[in-house]
């Protein structure tokens, strides 16, 4: 009797659809993999526009800000993902008519477009958000403006766009606490206590306050003020979960805290004057779990950390994805300088488990991880000056500044663009893509070295892609939402000024006279 074998289904042998329905479960990286296995697998991931649109999410490291609809194809999607990731390749923009805005105090909040900055003098906060007013001519733009009365007065704000959420730091009169007219649906308060009984909030200085929000959590660093007992000044961070009631945690660590940042919904990054740390949120709000702790380079005598900031500009929502972390150091000693160092978030995240695997667990007499274990090959370094506004805006893998320094006269400067996307990097090093304005960054530059004020060499990682525009610009702020770039620009009059002793000779001032929004769209 002849045997009947039975017939060996491939996988190749699926129906097109199903197949397609199987890929659609990998991510980006996996799709890219999976092209490598064999003709008929990357034809048929190529020939697939939603497949193609996860590969060019992972590659460009973006989180898609539109959802495919009746009016927004996947292909149609992807088309203009290229497209605009082209633009910011050749540095060609469409750009907006300047329109004129008010005169902006120093102390001022951008987020997701918006700009918000106290009405001087006034309980009020004032909101100004460019927008396109015709989508096919781009060059069109209108202010939109709204106002915000408070009861009390107040020191300083943080706001959420994406989730409709303002929160103020008020000074509340003796004796009464008074709720806000208009509360979040979702706040499990109206009112929070700050550190009422701990600090003298007569003497709080609002330069010497941070304030973020990331998801669920708010956190406010009262920077130097002083205690109940008035004996030291000291550094206290306090976080609450805003959709919950009187959910607060009080943090006040021995060596002090310079500036705090929200990695995830679960980490917390601490700078103080010789070391990054990082804290888990796993066990809010009854403790901060130190994690792992990374030394800052060594200074050479007499120079000292003046300042460190942290400056993540990436809005919340966007900070699932990898991005560049600004750590912005100020030294102090002979001269004053500013040296910016750029680290990848998702590094700092995985160099915990390398901490615990040489440590152990994390505590505060733990030590620190040198810097030349991490710092040497996991940022990137720049020199800086403390006077230059518009330098080093991070989004995503990219950093966007005017290029060049800005001293005493106000200097037209080009628009700079670092890429620092591991994968466009790559692709330039293999001859892909465009070159003919960029170049690549890497190995040793002169910020690598750190002249006389470092003890160590500064870290020479992060190769970048730097292109340069033609067009210059007179900037006082920037900030990149997207695929838009929002400068803020000025005119100015030169003024003769007396001089403040009268053996000096007399010099011309430059004064500010009209402060304008452009937007320039890399679509």
């Amino acid at each position: 009797m002849n045997q009947v074998r039975p017939a060996t289904l491939g996988l190749l042998d699926l129906p097109v659809e199903i197949l397609v329905y199987i890929l659609s479960h990998l991510d980006g990286y996996e799709l890219a993999r999976a092209r490598r296995v064999c003709h008929d697998i990357r034809h048929m991931i190529d020939s697939s526009s939603e497949l193609l649109y996860s590969i060019d999410l992972k590659y460009f490291n973006l989180i898609p800000d539109r959802s495919p609809g009746p009016d927004r194809t996947v292909s149609s999607l992807c088309k203009s993902l290229q497209q605009s990731e082209f633009a910011w390749q050749k540095a060609e923009y469409s750009k907006s008519n300047p329109i004129s805005i008010p005169h902006i105090p120093f102390n001022f909040t951008w987020s997701c477009g918006i700009l918000a900055f106290k009405v001087q003098d006034e309980n009020r906060l004032r909101f100004l958000q460019p927008q396109v007013t015709d989508p096919e001519h781009s060059n069109s733009i209108s202010l939109r403006e709204w106002e915000c009365q408070l009861n009390s007065e107040f020191y300083l704000c943080g706001f959420s766009p994406t989730q409709n959420l303002l929160i103020c730091l008020v000074r509340a009169s003796t004796g009464s606490l008074s709720e806000p007219d208009e509360v979040h649906p979702e706040a499990g308060s109206a009112v929070v206590k700050t550190l009422d009984k701990e600090v003298g909030c007569e003497l709080l200085d609002p330069p010497d306050i941070s304030f973020s929000i990331f998801g669920d959590y708010c956190g406010i660093l009262f920077i130097d003020v002083l205690t109940a007992d008035r004996v030291l000044p000291a550094d206290i961070l306090q976080i609450w979960n805003w959709k919950s009631k009187d959910v607060s945690l009080y943090f006040k660590p021995a060596h002090g805290i310079m500036d705090f940042s929200f990695l995830t919904n679960e980490i917390i990054l601490v700078a103080n004057r010789e070391e990054l740390l990082l804290y888990s949120l796993a066990d809010f709000p009854d403790a901060l779990h130190l994690t792992a702790k990374f030394s800052l380079p060594a200074l050479r005598s007499p120079f000292e950390y003046s300042t460190i900031r942290i400056k993540d500009s990436v809005p919340s929502h966007s900070r699932m994805h990898d991005h560049i972390i600004n750590i912005d150091m100020k030294i102090l000693g002979e001269s004053s300088t500013c040296v910016t160092l750029y680290v990848e978030r998702n590094t700092l995240l995985e160099l915990q488990s390398t901490y615990t695997r040489q440590y152990g667990k994390a505590r505060d007499s733990s030590p620190s991880l040198p810097w030349s274990k991490w710092g040497l090959k996991y940022t990137r370094s720049f020199k800086g000056d403390s006077h230059v506004s518009c330098k080093y805006v991070i989004s995503g893998l990219r950093a966007v500044s005017l290029y060049g320094t800005q001293r005493m006269e106000p200097d037209p400067r080009p628009l700079c663009i670092r890429d620092f996307n591991p994968h466009r990097v790559a692709d330039f090093k293999a001859g892909n893509g465009i070159r003919w304005n960029q170049r690549l960054i890497e190995g040793k530059t002169w910020s690598s070295g750190g002249g006389n004020l470092f003890l160590e060499p500064l870290g020479c990682s992060l190769p970048y892609i730097e292109t340069i525009t033609e067009e210059k610009f007179l900037g006082l702020d920037i900030i990149v939402e997207g695929n838009k770039v929002m400068l803020r620009t000025f005119d100015f009059v030169g003024r003769l000024e007396s001089p403040t002793q009268p053996s000096r000779p007399h010099f011309v001032a430059n004064e500010v006279v009209d402060q304008s929004i452009e937007i320039l769209s890399f679509e």
